[in-house]
């Protein structure tokens, strides 16, 4: 498994969209930037170079010392539990002891997921890697233009086509969610990270598997009322942006797998589907 960063040749090129499918993300409108050369590594970061990174410097995830994260589960006894204890979302679980090696909680492990994303992981354990491999964490404009393959126009990273149930481009949900998924991709949770067919530069997974943090604060850019109120609860949380969708997002339900998609979080959450990949400045060897 290659971890050789892929170079990226920044200039004119733009953010967000003009079509924006959820506006009260913040998905629109576009707007031109210039960015300057930079790297990003073609996979997340897995399992196995995170268990290195703790091997080597003994780094406990925020997760560790809080004792508990939230996991995914989706079966009718958890899912009627939550419901009756009132739970917004309710296939999302406080789960004690659940951490980046064992993503579910104890009894969980990754013995078989080493090629996996890392999960359980909040912004700031994914900055202290980051460091540890003298990389950065993209921003949200460096990872949409590499996403695109540069200054292209397109929904996903393999170009318009649609996902469904039944045609195959990444690790999303296919089914009812959050009752049934078919796995028609092959997997329930995450994939190796690298799976499917990776985008012109030769990016894996930028579309679904795991959300990736990125280095910026989330905002929302429009004057109205609700996008105000938003803001000031993000930046009260210091809420940063995650790009990329995950293996959770459906058309029908989080129609976050495209690239102009984003998703915020309090900086120190960490769940069973959020990761990160890395970025450098410039051309990387």
């Amino acid at each position: 498994m290659s971890e050789r960063p892929v170079f990226v040749r920044g200039g004119k090129t733009h953010v967000g969209t003009n079509s924006p499918m959820l506006a009260q993300d913040g998905e629109g409108p576009e707007r031109a930037i210039v960015l300057a050369d930079y790297s990003l590594e073609a996979l997340t970061v897995t399992n196995a170079r995170f268990a290195d990174f703790v091997a080597a410097t003994g780094y406990v995830t925020e997760a560790e010392r809080f004792g508990w994260s939230a996991v995914f589960f989706n079966t009718p006894e958890r899912l009627d539990a939550a419901r009756r204890a009132g739970a917004g979302l309710s296939w999302w679980h406080r789960v004690e002891g659940a951490t980046w090696n064992m993503p579910e909680g104890p009894g969980s492990d990754i013995e078989a997921r080493m090629d996996h994303p890392v999960v359980q992981v909040s912004w700031a354990d994914a900055n202290a890697f980051a460091t540890w491999v003298g990389g950065r964490l993209p921003n949200e404009a460096e990872w949409e233009h590499a996403a695109r393959g540069g200054a292209h126009r397109q929904r996903f990273p393999w170009g318009d086509a649609e996902p469904t149930d039944e045609t195959v481009f990444c690790n999303i949900w296919q089914g009812n969610f959050p009752t049934y998924n078919s796995e028609a991709d092959g997997f329930l949770r995450t994939a190796p990270a690298m799976s499917f067919a990776p985008n012109a530069l030769g990016l894996y997974n930028m579309a679904g598997n795991v959300w990736e943090w990125t280095r910026d604060p989330y905002r929302i850019r429009s004057n109205s009322r609700r996008a105000k109120a938003r803001n000031e609860q993000a930046l009260l949380h210091q809420e940063k942006v995650l790009k990329g969708g995950s293996f959770l997002c459906h058309i029908s339900y989080c129609y976050r797998y495209r690239i102009a998609a984003r998703m915020a979080l309090s900086p120190d959450s960490a769940t069973s589907n959020t990761g990160f990949r890395i970025a450098y400045d410039g051309h990387q060897n």
